[in-house]
């Protein structure tokens, strides 16, 4: 009696093994992109969420006008990001002028640079403040 295994038993076993091998490392490398675009997405919320903040609470920034800028690469951890925001009067009562408590929209648009291909979500917020002369409310 023979113990042992034969060549043919050898190379299938090994065949299995590579199928097997194959398919856990194809399957972390999908984890490891996700996680890559993930950790953009985290980031530009909390960005988002920050500039929104921003817009909220600056009084001064002008109303129906697109302002748009980039984050520093020492905040983000990369180039090419950056932010798009519109300020108009939203609501206010009917036959309101100047002087008079409306409500504001701030929309908002962050987006990002994964080498050539550009990401973006948008957002908007609601604020109190007071119409200017020129204002329209919609």
């Amino acid at each position: 009696m023979r113990k042992g295994f034969t060549l043919l038993e050898v190379l299938v076993a090994t065949l299995v093994m590579g199928i097997a091998i194959s398919g856990i490392l194809s399957g972390l490398a999908g984890a490891t992109r996700n996680a890559s675009r993930l950790t953009d997405y985290d980031r530009a919320t909390l960005l988002a969420r920050q500039k929104m903040d921003q817009l909220l609470v600056d009084r001064t920034a002008p109303r129906n006008q697109d302002l748009a800028g980039e984050f520093d690469p020492a905040l983000t951890g990369k180039e090419g990001t950056g932010w798009r925001a519109r300020i108009a009067a939203f609501e206010a009562p009917p036959g309101a002028g100047a002087g008079v408590v409306g409500i504001d929209r701030v929309e908002l648009e962050i987006w990002w640079m994964d080498g050539p291909t550009r990401h973006s979500f948008s957002l908007e917020g609601f604020r109190r403040n007071r119409l200017q002369a020129g204002d329209r409310a919609f």
